[in-house]
């Protein structure tokens, strides 16, 4: 199969090799480090940063697949036809796995530990004993949880979940990466590291990495632990893809849930107008499309990753920070809809041929964000106000909002009928970008963000005055931003609505070029 890989499209053999190089490059580059660490005098340093550094790969292993899935070449469901017995297709499978590129690298990098750890012969044998646990481990993680990525999230709503856990832990965990990036490495680093070193060292993914580690250092009775843990855990692993292996043999793929859905749902609740069928129709989409609610659910998350920026390197004092996360969750619920109509695909030609005037269409496509930008006010000043202390502050709050959210909704109402570029189709993944985006997607961004802060820019000012001049200063921010969000909202949907009026054909056209 990995010669077969060479027998591909040509892009795909130049994918490979370019994957092949890089690969390369990182083996010559750790490996030079794990053998230059042979000749350094500091064991206990050497000894954290190589068991951290070893827990993180084979941790890597196993959760990659399951949070983002892969393409599993080796599926086991694949060979069911070919009459091979369960116990032979596991080992060949398990064997088989050491033919990728990051299963190469990481066993030239596990035997280069041989050398970091040579301080004697008995040592060099342990040494070597551990890097074939360390290296199958890791291995036969990835292959259980390739397993269980593939046979488990079949489905593209099991897909979709995982996919946003995925993006869900990498934004969570950036405010653990700009702690570290805060500490000052010359002086503690080391021992940070050491503490890590500690409590890993005794973790199913850790505890290979630490048996020579720890010879080295004199921890003797310690390492003799983790040889256990590390030989028990390699063995529950194969236990685990024999299981799969003979179950996937003769299960078939799931298929996915079909629901049945009783009732209108909100084409029942909404008025029997025009623009209540398409707000209706918005409505629903935005509770049960992907593509739709992935968006809302980033939304809160971007406020924690500011804010953290800014309590890492003390840049706001006091209770100020209260008075942020609002505001930056309503700008971002305002632009959500600055494409709006490109979700539609080529069902956009219902709106045309149906005669569906722009006003209607407009006003509707906006309730849905209506229902959740209102509330979100609401609450969310309270929580505010409750926070950092001042009730008065109330009013510049819901002035910067009301404004941001008014003005965002009144824009997306024109960027999304002047200027639609393509979006994941529906269906797909709401990470599957499509190829055809270009610079258009980032100027439309880039455009639509920079006009709702310049026109939410008096109320904002104003409330900023009331924070650090005079309190006074709140109701300007309060009135400047209603009359401001007023006027956006009404201009953008009645001009949005004049567009649409006037370029339906021009949209169905840009999105069946699009499908």
């Amino acid at each position: 199969m990995l010669g077969g890989a060479f027998r591909r499209s040509p892009w795909q053999v130049v994918g490979l090799v370019l994957a092949s190089l890089y690969g390369i490059g990182m083996t010559v580059l750790l490996v030079g480090g794990l053998i230059a660490a042979r000749f350094v005098p500091d064991v206990e340093s050497v000894r954290a940063i190589v068991i951290v550094a070893g827990t993180v790969v084979t941790t890597g292993f196993l959760l990659l697949p399951l949070v983002f899935g892969v393409d599993d070449t080796l599926d086991p469901r694949k060979f069911a036809l070919f009459g091979i017995t369960r116990n032979r297709l596991a080992v060949g499978l398990a064997a088989g796995s050491i033919l990728s590129v990051p299963a190469i690298v990481l066993a030239i990098c596990a035997l280069a530990t041989v050398v970091t750890w040579s301080h004697g012969f008995w040592l060099t044998v342990l040494a070597f004993i551990s890097a074939v646990i360390a290296t199958a481990t890791s291995v036969l993680a990835g292959r259980v949880a390739t397993a269980v990525a593939g046979f488990l999230l079949d489905t593209r709503r099991a897909r979709e979940l995982t996919g946003v856990i995925g993006i869900l832990l990498v934004v969570l965990i950036s405010p653990l990466v700009l702690s570290l990036s805060n500490v000052g490495w010359g002086a503690q680093g080391l021992s940070i590291v050491g503490v890590f070193a500690d409590i890993l060292r005794w973790s199913p993914m850790g505890a290979a990495w630490a048996v020579p580690a720890d010879t080295a250092a004199g921890h003797g009775g310690a390492a003799a632990l983790e040889l256990l843990i590390a030989v028990a855990a390699l063995a529950g692993l194969w236990l685990a893809w024999r299981a799969l292996v003979a179950h996937m043999l003769i299960t078939p793929s799931r298929a996915g849930e079909v629901k049945t859905y009783s009732g209108l749902g909100w084409f029942g609740v909404m008025p029997a107008t025009a623009w209540g069928v398409v707000a209706a129709r918005s409505l629903t989409y935005w509770g049960r499309d992907a593509r739709y609610w992935v968006s809302l659910i980033m939304i809160p998350v971007i406020p924690v990753i500011i804010l953290t920026a800014f309590a890492v390197v003390h840049a706001i004092p006091g209770t100020y920070p209260a008075l942020l996360p609002l505001p930056i969750m309503v700008l971002f619920l305002g632009w959500a809809a600055h494409n709006d109509v490109a979700f539609d695909g080529t069902a956009v030609w219902l709106h045309v041929v149906a005669g569906t005037t722009g006003l209607a269409d407009r006003v509707g496509r906006i309730v849905p964000l209506l229902f959740i930008g209102i509330p979100l006010i609401v609450i969310g000043t309270a929580v505010s106000v409750y926070f950092y202390g001042d009730a008065h502050v109330a009013l510049a709050l819901v002035g910067v909002t009301v404004c941001e959210l008014f003005v965002g909704l009144g824009l997306s109402s024109v960027t999304s009928t002047l200027a639609p570029y393509p979006v994941p189709k529906p269906g797909d993944s709401p990470f599957q970008q499509p190829q055809s985006v270009g610079a258009i997607a980032a100027v439309v961004q880039g455009f639509s963000l920079t006009v709702i802060l310049v026109l939410s820019a008096p109320s904002i000012v104003f409330g900023v005055l009331g924070v650090f001049v005079d309190p006074s200063w709140f109701t300007a921010s309060l009135w400047a931003g209603l009359v401001v969000g007023a006027l956006g909202l009404a201009g953008g949907v009645v001009g949005g609505g004049a567009i649409f009026n006037r370029r339906g054909p021009q949209m169905l056209d840009a999105a069946v070029k699009a499908a």
